[in-house]
């Protein structure tokens, strides 16, 4: 049973924030995964059967859709975000970290027969991790809850919608029909990597995979090649996510390198939703892709020196400071 109210895990919406049928201000509607992260610091990470000791554990809201609505946020956009959780603390826990960061809420789900999703995080000195996720609740949010949760919601003009993959393929198809429907810019962030939908890409959306799901995706090798097979298939731009290197945007049938900033990387967990946040954020204040993402990657190089995938997301204050 998916409960229509959130009152009853007590989660306070951001009225001021929430979109409705009548804003003029664009938004970023962001479609996807909510988690609890569950984080251990270790000196390596482990290989295949080791179990290595680690430092320390931090217990963090999470979730990549809802990472990429907390990094909007921080920009300044007005974002809704469209999601499930289950009907436990963790749940309430996470709905009201997303409310406290000005995401509105209010849409959500709770599911009563299904924990919030879970994701286990192993993160080593250097800044790298590995993540294995429990979906809970998030796999309960399919075409009829995305319907029902958009059904009054008229975005204005410029604004944008940002899908992931951690949810069913019904989920991110219903949410991207009805974002073509109304007019808005479409962003799919295709992680994990998973067969892209002929429906999807006949949509034409921004694909922004990292270098691995752009192989993946795409049967080529390389962030050029795999690029431009992608945008062959959806008619539209895509961004290759390079970590450390930056970006490769292949537009209009060009290539082209932006970098990230240099940085001492402390955890990279995020790092890439970060990115995706905030190119949806600058492109509701109409800037263009390759500007927008100038500032995704700043702002997602900024993400790698703190610790945490929703407390070290930057504010926009911070990338200007840096691309000043």
């Amino acid at each position: 049973m998916v409960r229509e109210g959130l009152a009853s895990i007590g989660v306070i919406l951001p009225r001021e924030h929430q979109v409705g049928m009548n804003d003029s201000t664009p938004a970023v509607i962001v479609a996807g995964s909510i988690n609890v992260d569950l984080i251990v610091g270790v000196p390596t990470l482990p290989s295949a059967g080791e179990t290595v000791l680690g430092d320390r554990f931090v217990q963090q809201n999470g979730g990549k859709s809802a990472n990429q609505a907390v990094a909007a946020a921080r920009m300044g956009a007005t974002v809704t975000m469209l999601g499930a959780v289950g009907a436990d603390d963790l749940g309430t826990s996470a709905l009201a970290g997303l409310g406290s960061a000005g995401v509105d809420v209010s849409r959500c789900r709770v599911v009563e027969d299904s924990h919030t999703g879970l994701a286990l995080i192993v993160v080593d000195q250097r800044g790298e991790n590995q993540i294995a996720v429990a979906s809970g609740a998030n796999a309960r949010l399919d075409q009829g809850v995305i319907t029902d949760q958009t059904a009054d919601l008229r975005p204005a003009p410029g604004s944008v919608c940002l899908i992931g993959f951690e949810v069913a393929d019904d989920a991110v198809l219903a949410a991207a029909r009805w974002a073509d429907g109304h007019g808005l810019r479409l962003l799919v962030n295709p992680a994990p990597a998973r067969p892209l939908a002929g429906e999807l890409l006949a949509l034409g959306p921004i694909l922004t995979p990292n270098e691995t799901e752009a192989e993946a995706l795409s049967g080529a090798r390389g962030p050029e090649a795999s690029a431009a097979a992608l945008a062959d298939r959806s008619g539209a731009p895509v961004i290759v996510t390079l970590g450390a290197q930056g970006a490769l945007l292949f537009e209009d049938g060009a290539a082209d390198r932006l970098p990230a900033l240099p940085v001492e990387a402390v955890d990279s967990t995020g790092a890439g939703d970060a990115l995706n946040g905030i190119l949806a954020a600058e492109l509701t204040r109409g800037a263009d892709l390759r500007e927008a993402l100038r500032w995704a990657l700043a702002g997602a190089s900024l993400k790698t020196t703190k610790a945490g995938a929703q407390a070290g997301l930057p504010g926009r204050e911070d990338i200007a400071a840096r691309l000043a």
